[in-house]
């Protein structure tokens, strides 16, 4: 029995350790949703890879760009990732899977001191669309099906604006890959029209002052004169900053000060990081999301 108990303490004391040394964390992996060129990605989230080390007392900073949103999401469940930025309903679905996987910490304040954003369905504009009603009867494309913007609002939101299914008002549908695939793909006329973020606020002329659009305009890839918005959405809440809950405490403060100063500290880095303008950030938790988790369990039910 002795022996037992000795072994058994030993396996204990062993397993502790490993969890010690687990969380003596060296290097701090951050997940970029997909959706969007790799190397824009990658060059925009750079700031981070120099300067985050220091701040939070890592040796270095890895980016995994995942090829589209469920790679982060798997990345989280599965604790290969310690910083992402998600949808709401993206982080719906890491909720549904495992509630204490990650924590939602902060989200962006828009330049009106709104916290949500809106889902847009553009179309082109040479294409005589110029409503909602000019859509029925054409192929509407949506952007990731863990999109909150490009797909779960839409699909809720819709319905109801045009009095019957989606299925019946449209002659098909499809994903573009990412909100960024999904306006080149309207542009190319693959989709009569299709469903994006943006912030709503501004000029649609500019893109607004941030969103998917905006980004496209600032990289030179869109031109907003050759689209048409023909719908918005009611009010989402802007997507959560979330990290992995089993991270050490301390860590955990440091980063969400690092985060919290950056507006301030680093504006270029945290416009990069955001694509387009913002006020800054504020912090939120699992309640602020309550509706898109409820909305998504009805809808997809994970």
């Amino acid at each position: 029995m002795f022996k037992k108990m000795l072994l058994g303490a030993v396996a204990l004391s062993a397993m502790l350790v490993g969890v010690a040394q687990a969380e003596n964390l060296k290097d701090f992996r951050i997940g970029i949703l997909g959706g969007e060129n790799e190397a824009d990605r990658l060059r925009n989230f750079q700031c981070l890879v120099d300067t985050l080390p220091a701040a939070i007392g890592v040796e270095k900073v890895s980016l995994f760009p995942a090829a589209d949103y469920d790679g982060v999401i798997q990345g989280l469940l599965g604790g290969t990732l310690d910083y992402a930025e998600l949808g709401a309903s993206g982080y719906a679905k890491v909720y549904l899977a495992d509630a204490k996987a990650v924590e939602p910490i902060l989200t962006t304040i828009q330049t009106d001191g709104s916290t949500g954003y809106y889902s847009v369905m553009v179309a082109r504009k040479d294409s005589g669309i110029k409503s909602l009603e000019d859509m029925k009867g054409k192929k509407i494309g949506f952007a990731d099906p863990d999109s909150t913007s490009g797909f779960l609002v839409p699909s809720v939101a819709l319905p109801g604006d045009i009095g019957m299914t989606i299925e019946e008002y449209f002659s098909g549908s499809g994903f573009g890959g990412g909100h960024e695939n999904l306006v080149l793909e309207i542009v190319k006329g693959n989709f009569d029209g299709g469903t994006t973020w943006s912030s709503g606020v501004g000029k649609f002329e500019d893109g607004y002052t941030s969103g998917n659009l905006r980004k496209m305009v600032d990289k030179g890839i869109l031109d907003m004169g050759d689209l048409v918005q023909v719908w918005q959405s009611p009010q989402i809440p802007n997507g959560p900053i979330v990290v992995r809950s089993s991270m050490d405490g301390d860590m955990k403060t440091k980063f969400k000060e690092f985060m919290m100063a950056l507006p301030n500290n680093d504006p270029e880095c945290f416009s990069a990081i955001q694509g387009g303008d913002y006020k800054g950030f504020t912090e939120v938790d699992e309640n602020f999301y309550k509706t898109i988790i409820a909305a998504r369990k009805a809808k997809i039910g994970s």
